[in-house]
């Protein structure tokens, strides 16, 4: 075995299995915690795993979990960038998989969880209507279930990228401006991530 394929292989394990506990909990949170508080809003807004009643809040279990697979991810498809495209599309499936969820978090549920908080409690920051609740709550799970989908097809491609043989033949080398587009993009997923960070 190759360095290169070792160090794909170590990213690719990472990635498997931290995401299937990952789907595992999302299904959960999903089904079981969503499917409580979503049932018959508002009042079922006050079960939201939140607030003094909750002593975790899931955050703690899904942001290192995502921030494990960020770096499973893109690790795995930076050492294995050589790669042909049969093989390589596999690495590309969870690294953009992952990236495209957490900016879904951050464009659509971290408003809607902050609105449907405080209308839950009637806080003074509440800014919707129970028709609004009733409506947004549905929304949620709507594309709640696009992050369970997301998080499958994270982890079966890393799955199957692990479990395929490693590409003997290697790829051409990328043109210069491939190579620079590659950096530009790899320059704003570090940003992204800092910025996730710092607004946790």
């Amino acid at each position: 075995m190759t360095r290169r394929e070792n160090i794909t292989k170590a990213f690719l394990w990472l990635a498997v299995l931290v995401g299937g506990p990952l789907l595992g909990a999302k299904l959960f949170d999903l089904i079981v915690l969503a499917g409580a508080w979503s049932a018959h809003p508002p009042h079922s807004l006050a079960m939201m795993p939140y607030g003094k009643a909750w002593p975790v809040d899931t955050g703690v279990f899904f942001i290192p979990f995502s921030a494990a697979m960020l770096i499973a991810a893109f690790g795995a498809l930076a050492a294995g960038w050589t790669t042909p495209w049969r093989y390589r599309w596999l690495l590309c499936v969870p690294s953009l998989g992952i990236l495209a969820l957490l900016a879904l978090t951050v464009i659509a549920f971290w408003p809607m969880n902050a609105a449907l908080w405080y209308h839950g409690i009637a806080s003074p920051r509440d800014t919707i209507s129970d028709a609004e609740s009733v409506a947004m709550a549905r929304q949620w799970v709507e594309l709640d279930w696009v992050r369970v989908a997301g998080a499958a097809a994270e982890f079966v491609a890393a799955l199957r990228a692990l479990t395929l043989p490693w590409p003997t033949e290697v790829a051409p080398r990328d043109s210069l401006v491939v190579r620079l587009l590659l950096l530009a993009f790899l320059a704003g997923v570090a940003a992204f991530v800092i910025w996730f960070v710092s607004n946790i």
